[in-house]
């Protein structure tokens, strides 16, 4: 072999290995989610909303192709419910209730707050929340949203101060 020839061979090992060494890297770290869940979760202040999504099976329906747009109650307001209430909403046998309130802070679609009216808005549980705009604020039946238009690869999460509760 000539000397030009180890040179070509060894620079293209090297390259195969680089490519190689890409891959594996490619396929060994998860790809950046950023739907619902994922933005929920890394956002920290929904540590009770991403437990209940998780106890009422509602994850893979979050990460799903949506669009949906959540009113995300933060900790906070998960706080100002009577005592003992997300604890008993978190048993296994208050799955069906625990799905049926945290359906009823999603809506279909992707209503961003330039899109907000004051109306009647049908959520994914089949009741519908009385949305409010006046004076510049929007209220969704007594929250009121405190951060709009948190962005998200399949909808947009309005993050809310109070858990609205279905009728």
């Amino acid at each position: 072999m000539t000397m030009k020839t180890i040179q070509i061979l060894t620079l293209s090992a090297f390259v195969a290995t680089g490519a190689f060494l890409n891959t594996v890297q490619a396929e060994s770290e998860p790809a950046k989610k950023n739907d619902i869940v994922a933005v929920a979760t890394e956002a920290g202040s929904f540590k009770t909303l991403v437990a209940a999504v998780k106890a009422a099976g509602l994850v893979e329906t979050l990460q799903g192709p949506g669009p949906f747009t959540v009113f995300a109650p933060t900790d906070a307001a998960f706080d100002k419910l009577p005592k003992g209430t997300v604890e008993e909403l978190l048993k296994p046998e208050n799955k069906a209730k625990l799905v049926a309130v945290l359906t009823y802070h999603v809506l279909p679609g992707k209503v961003l707050a330039s899109d907000v009216k004051t109306m009647m808005a049908k959520t994914v549980n089949g009741q519908s929340l009385d949305v409010k705009v006046a004076d510049g604020s929007v209220t969704v039946d007594n929250a009121k949203v405190i951060k709009a238009d948190v962005a998200a690869s399949n909808g947009v999460i309005h993050v809310i101060d109070t858990v609205v509760l279905p009728k």
